[in-house]
Parts: C-alpha cells; sequence; structure tokens
C-alpha cells in the first residue's frame, strides 16, 4: 500500500458559531486519485480552503485538527504558503491570464532569469539583489512549460496565447502550471470538468490518471458521480460537514454514493411512469427556425411540441440544441416561424416571448439567469414585475414597489421549491449552486408560463439538487399543466422525467424518439446516422 501524502485528522470548522466541518479524517496515498463528494453545503470547499490557506478560514477563527503532508505537520496561512509544501489546486473558473501565452501562465510567478549585462556588472555591489535586473529566459521556460503539458498528455504549442484557446485547453494549461511546481505532491482537481465537453472531460481524467502513476496524489472534486466512479481509486463522502463513508471503487456504485450523500434514496421515477402525453394538441409549433448562437447555430429546425408534455432534447456539445431555446426566447439572431396557441411570437424580442406567455430557464444562470448582487425576493419577481406588472401599487407612471407582496410570495416560493437560504433578503451571489438554479425556477413559475424553456437544469449541482430540480419540474408539469421543454446533456435525465426527446444534430432536429428508446438508436441519432447502415 502507498503511503500517505497528506492526511486530515480532526479538521472542524465553525463560522460565527455554526458548525460547516465536524470532526473531518482524510487520507490520500501517493499515486491515488481519491475521489471527494458531497452536496452543496457538505463542507467540501471549507475542506479545500483550510488545506489552501484560503484567508476568509484565518479571518474567521481559523480551524481545529492536523494536516500532515508527507509525514510532516502543516498549517498553511496562505495559499503561497500552501504551494510552497506542495499542494496545487485547479480550480473550476480559470485563473488564467488571457493576454499571456501558455508558457507565461505556466511560469507565472516562478519565471526562469539569466544574467543581462546590467546584473553581470552590478552584482558585485548589489549581492542577491541583481535578479530584478535579469532577463527572462523564455527559451528554458518554454521548454520546460513544454514538459510539464507532456506529462499531461497534451502537445499544445506552448507560444500560444491563451486568449482564444478552447476551454478544455485552458484548464489542461490550468493542470500543466500545477505539475511544473518542482515540488508538487498532491493536487486537488475542484469541479475540474463543469465546462468541459465529454470529449474534453474524458481527456482531463486521462491527464488525472496519468499524474497517478507518475506518484502524484490527486483530489477529485465533482458532482458527476459517474465521473467519480470512473477515475477515482477510493471515496470519501461527506454529509453535513461530516465524513460517512469511505468506498473503495469496487464497492461503490452511482446509487450507493448518492444515497449516502443525501440521507436518503433518490426518488427515482420509472419510464414506464412517462411516455406520449394524451393530448395530442400541439401548443408550440416551431418551422424552419434558424439561430445565430455562436458554437450552437440552429438551421432550419421543424418541432411541434404537444400541450402538457415535458419533451427533451438532447445531442452531442456544438450540434445546436442550446440554440433552439435561445433563438425562440430571442436572446439570439433568428429567423423563421414559432406559433404559440395559433398567435406567431415575434423572433429576436425577449419581451415579446415573455409577454405571450413563454418562460426561460437559461443554460448560464450566472451570466444570463440571475441578478447576483440582488436578493432573492428580487431575482424571484422581477420578470413579473416588468413584464405582466405585478407586486406594485398604483398605476401607470407612478406604480411603485409592493415589497410586502414580493415578502409573502418569496417566501412562499422558498418552501416550495426548499430554497436553502437565510432568508429572502439574502444575496443570490452567495447561495450554492443548486439554490441559484431553484431561484431562477421560481422566478419562471412566478410567470405562471403557457410553456416553459429549460435548458441545462442540472449543470454544475450536486446530485440531492439534481433530484430536488427534476422533481420540481415534474410536479409543476403535472399539477399545473405546464408544458417544458427541457434541454440537457444527461441522456439518463431525459429518459427520466421526458415523454418525448428529440436528438438534435448538425442544427437540425433528426428524430423524435420515447424515453425508453434503446440506447443504440439514441446514440445513432446524436452521430447524425439514420440507421446502423449510415455509419458503414
Amino acid at each position: 500500500m502507498a503511503s500517505p501524502a497528506l492526511v486530515l485528522k480532526n479538521i472542524s470548522k465553525s463560522y460565527y458559531g455554526i458548525p460547516v466541518l465536524r470532526g473531518v479524517n482524510l487520507e490520500v496515498r501517493r499515486g491515488e486519485i481519491h475521489g471527494l463528494v458531497g452536496e452543496n453545503g457538505a463542507g467540501k470547499s471549507t475542506l479545500m480552503n483550510i488545506l489552501f490557506g484560503m484567508p476568509v478560514i484565518h479571518e474567521t477563527g481559523g480551524f481545529e485538527g492536523t494536516i500532515i503532508l508527507g509525514g510532516e505537520a502543516v498549517r498553511p496561512e496562505s495559499p503561497s504558503e500552501a504551494m510552497t509544501h506542495g499542494i496545487g489546486m485547479v480550480h473550476q473558473e480559470f485563473m488564467l491570464l488571457p493576454g499571456f501565452t501558455i508558457t507565461e501562465n505556466i511560469k507565472l510567478n516562478r519565471e526562469r532569469t539569466k544574467p543581462s549585462p546590467f546584473s553581470r556588472a552590478l552584482r558585485p555591489l548589489m549581492h542577491s539583489h541583481t535578479q530584478s535586473l535579469e532577463l527572462l529566459d523564455m527559451p528554458l521556460m518554454s521548454t520546460e512549460s513544454k514538459r510539464a503539458l507532456e506529462r499531461i498528455g497534451m502537445s499544445l504549442d506552448e507560444s500560444l496565447p491563451i486568449a482564444g484557446l478552447p476551454v478544455g485547453h485552458m484548464q489542461f494549461v490550468e493542470i500543466a502550471r500545477e505539475v511544473d511546481k518542482e515540488n508538487a505532491r498532491i493536487i486537488v482537481f475542484d469541479e475540474p470538468t463543469a465546462v468541459l465537453t465529454e470529449q474534453e472531460a474524458n481527456e482531463l481524467l486521462s491527464a488525472a490518471r496519468a499524474l497517478a502513476d507518475q506518484g502524484i496524489a490527486v483530489l477529485f472534486i465533482s458532482h458527476r458521480l459517474d465521473e467519480i466512479l470512473s477515475v477515482s481509486d477510493r471515496i470519501t463522502v461527506l454529509r453535513d460537514g461530516a465524513v460517512v463513508s469511505v468506498l473503495e471503487r469496487s464497492e461503490a456504485t452511482v446509487e450507493k454514493i448518492a444515497e449516502l450523500m443525501i440521507g436518503r434514496a433518490l426518488a427515482g421515477r420509472s419510464i414506464s411512469d412517462r411516455g406520449a402525453v394524451e393530448n395530442t394538441n400541439t401548443v408550440l409549433s416551431i418551422q424552419d427556425l434558424g439561430v445565430g448562437m455562436p458554437g450552437e447555430e440552429v438551421h432550419g429546425v421543424d418541432l411541434e411540441i404537444r400541450e402538457g408534455e415535458i419533451l427533451g432534447i438532447g445531442g452531442l456539445a456544438g450540434q445546436g440544441k442550446l440554440g433552439i431555446a435561445n433563438g425562440v426566447m430571442g436572446l439570439f439572431p433568428a429567423q423563421g416561424r414559432v406559433v404559440l396557441n395559433g398567435v406567431e411570437i415575434p423572433l429576436e424580442s425577449p419581451r415579446a416571448a415573455l409577454v405571450n406567455g413563454l418562460a426561460f430557464v437559461s443554460e448560464d444562470r450566472r451570466g444570463v439567469g440571475l441578478l447576483l448582487d440582488q436578493s432573492v425576493e428580487r431575482n424571484i419577481s422581477s420578470t413579473a414585475v416588468q413584464i405582466q406588472g405585478r407586486f406594485l401599487k398604483g398605476s401607470g407612471s407612478l406604480a411603485w414597489f409592493d415589497k410586502a407582496a414580493a415578502r409573502d410570495h418569496a417566501l412562499r416560493m422558498i418552501k416550495e421549491f426548499d430554497i436553502r437560504c437565510r432568508g429572502p433578503e439574502q444575496t443570490v451571489r452567495r447561495l450554492s449552486g443548486g439554490n441559484q438554479q431553484k431561484v431562477c425556477l421560481a422566478r419562471a413559475f412566478t410567470l405562471n408560463p403557457k410553456l416553459l424553456f429549460v435548458s441545462e437544469p442540472t449543470r454544475g449541482i450536486d446530485v440531492g439538487a439534481k433530484d430536488l430540480v427534476l422533481n420540481l419540474l415534474t410536479t409543476m408539469n403535472r399539477e399545473q399543466g405546464t408544458t417544458v421543454v427541457l434541454t440537457s446533456s444527461e441522456l439518463s435525465e431525459l429518459r427520466r422525467v421526458c415523454d418525448r426527446i428529440a436528438i438534435v444534430s448538425g442544427g437540425k432536429v433528426v428524430g423524435v424518439l420515447p424515453p425508453d428508446a434503446p440506447d443504440v438508436e439514441l446514440g445513432l441519432l446524436m452521430a447524425g446516422a439514420a440507421s446502423v447502415g449510415d455509419l458503414a
């Protein structure tokens, strides 16, 4: 058995008297990929903040317990100190300088230099202070950067600027920067695949395995349990700030991990519960839709959506599945014809779409879906105020915001949607990803829409929150009769809740199948083939 690279003993932390971590014990061995999972709020981020010496820990009273790194007790007081101990971290949000090259980003704050004529001449006078007069040794830095990239299986041109690189390549530059550190002992991957395509994610998992094979310990944090299961040697499960289980890969399943995380069995939904809805009336007709959404262009989509159904839209990344909802809702240039209950909806006008009874929960909740610096109650009520004139007193230009009515409604939605917050006045930015998504849904359902588009509703949120979000959608669909169009990269998600699944490839709908269709049929459509023969 490999010796431990990192041991955390009895780690506890409270914020203002509220326990966040309670006696956490964790061991990561050299050459091991150790998965760390837990719901949002389970304590993962706080644990990583402690390990990386983040200021928020020391500014709020520090922590209890012991960190042992390579057999030596350490207590990092800052990220720079953590790095000197050989701790590296690959964040979900990139920490790169777009205007710098790959080499310059990898070597940032660890630049290689060589003497200049000035430093040589002044060395006798300035002794050790001549380094600031030295020149950057770009050939050496390029060589070392290339070597770091090769260690993780990437053959990028290290002289390229960061700006313009694909997202996946940026993530590999982050990893290479950590690998390049001479004393790297353990690298923490914090949700590294959240913004990657499936292919890029697979490449990243291979890179993590390559690092482990070189003797580096890897602590891998992800909400994607299938990823955790495929890449981890062992898995630690956190719940409510405590370790509830440490599993060997051989004894772990997605269902077992999920149940340990949330403390209950998932509210599964049999495919047989879904199927073609009895009502075959068309509520929304999309005809020859084209959308100029960069990376998700749509080319001549025809689609009929039935009243009261949950229609799934699936497909590979970049094939146009996200473009349909964004085009119908007027967020990108579009042409074609969209008819809701016999009324044609003008394209390229978000207001027209909302006024006519459509609503949208965007895949980009932080960039488009939320007013991050506004309260929960303001986010829930804002669109209804602007579009429907709700939560207002008075009339016309003399109307003013009815805070009491908005507060009552927000409290009701917080309870109904299980939004875990300190109250309706809490800033949305401070909520977890799952609770931010529930705020987006609450705002959409506040509009009482005839039809709701929801794109990637569970992206970047934990398994417990995923379960709640999907159950909210199906409950609203059944109890309020809201027609839902659900766009997702997760085929299992579509199978679970949808009546029909439309597959998009090459910017077109290439087929519509029932949720219990064989995997091979769905896979062939995603690949752009209508039959096995088409792939020959």
